[in-house]
């Protein structure tokens, strides 16, 4: 409740100068009608008035505040009126023009009032005081608020840089957890993609043989069946995997391992168990290679053959190659379906997300129709990071 109160208050700049103002008018007024009467006490007291009153509007136009201030007490001096409380305005509007305003307009403020101050001066040297100790008095006085101002102004613009930078750096937090959440999304896209098109092809292909095969060949059609209650298993535990990676409140959970090459011959007796002949073959030492790495084979695999299920048409075959040569292992699946005869709803992104894939470990991909009819996939993916990558 304070702090709000305060706050609307400081939004209140006339209201703030009005408060700071008013102890000047309070140690004015005992001087103001003490030992005065006719023209002098209104005199003074007029001029007590021009000094303390624009001091309302102090911090809401400062360079005008200080500007009347020490025009009334130029008319002062030269009515050769003394020096009363309410000239300490000069100084306050000195200090406000100081930090408010670049170094100049501090400077130039400083040098009206050491104008000011040599006039006082003068005009005490003709009364025989002291002037060399006036001079020299409030001359120090001039510099100490003028000091004291610019050192405000430096403090204030620090502060302001420090909540900039503050402000700055939770934006750019901000972007960076913005940017991590559309990769995870995209990624998240991805897997579904593949879980969903590959599972879903297999149980399409399945379920169109039990179909035909139910009134003529009853175990098939149970073995197909089976087949579709098995692939639906499969899919849902995957999806449910992938999906609890987007619920906030679920960090305990545990998830199964992704896929990886060795998951490759399940994957392929799935595809053979759809009535899809495959022949899967390894040429080259197995090398370790890292999680990712392995995840992106299985997903090349995984999609080129979602891809022949679909539309390699019937009777189609599918020959998966792995090779491993040197530093890189090449993926080659090719089908003998009907390739670039296929239709093609422009709606599918599984050659997209290859390419993404591959192309995070500086790998490359190869997915057209083959010339001699069907269609193949080749990617090129190393096996390790280069030496001194950044």
């Amino acid at each position: 409740m304070v702090a709000s109160a305060w706050d609307w208050l400081r939004s209140k700049k006339p209201l703030v100068d009005a408060f700071y103002a008013s102890p000047l008018l309070v140690v004015s007024l005992p001087s103001m009608t003490s030992g005065r009467s006719g023209t002098g006490a209104w005199l003074f007291a007029l001029l007590t008035v021009g000094l303390i009153g624009p001091l309302v509007l102090r911090r809401t136009f400062p360079r005008a505040v200080f500007a009347a201030v020490a025009f009334v007490s130029a008319v002062q001096c030269l009515l050769d009126v003394e020096i009363v409380a309410g000239n300490i305005a000069v100084l306050m509007g000195l200090y406000t023009v100081t930090t408010a305003y670049p170094f100049r307009w501090g400077l130039a403020a400083a040098l009206v009032c050491e104008l000011g101050v040599v006039m006082a001066t003068y005009r005490y040297a003709l009364s025989g005081s002291n002037s060399e100790y006036v001079f020299a008095m409030m001359t120090v006085v001039v510099a100490g608020v003028w000091l004291l101002g610019l050192h405000m102004r430096t403090r204030r613009a620090y502060l302001r840089s420090v909540e900039e930078r503050a402000e700055r750096l939770e934006r750019d937090r901000d972007n960076e957890v913005k940017v991590a959440m559309a990769a995870e999304r995209a990624r998240i896209a991805r897997e579904l993609h593949d879980v969903v098109a590959h599972n879903v092809s297999v149980i399409v292909v399945q379920a169109d043989g039990a179909s035909y095969a139910i009134d003529t060949d009853v175990v098939r059609a149970r073995q197909a069946l089976s087949t579709i209650s098995a692939t639906g298993r499969v899919a849902l535990a995957e999806m449910r995997r992938l999906l609890g990676v987007l619920r906030e409140d679920d960090d305990a959970g545990a998830f199964t391992p992704q896929p990886g090459v060795g998951e490759l011959d399940e994957l392929v007796e799935q595809v053979r168990s759809s009535g899809v002949p495959v022949v899967f073959e390894v040429d080259g030492e197995p090398v370790v290679m890292s999680e990712g790495r392995q995840l992106t084979v299985y997903r090349i695999v995984q999609e080129a053959l979602t891809n022949t299920l679909k539309h390699g048409g019937p009777g189609a075959t599918v020959s998966i190659r792995l090779r491993y040569a040197g530093d890189a292992l090449e993926v080659r699946v090719e089908d003998d379906g009907r390739g670039a005869a296929a239709p093609d709803d422009g709606r599918g992104h599984g050659i997209a997300g290859m390419r993404e894939r591959v192309a995070v470990y500086g790998g490359s991909v190869h997915a057209a129709p083959r010339a001699g009819g069907g269609f193949e996939v080749v990617a090129r993916i190393p096996v390790r990071e280069e030496v001194g990558a950044s």
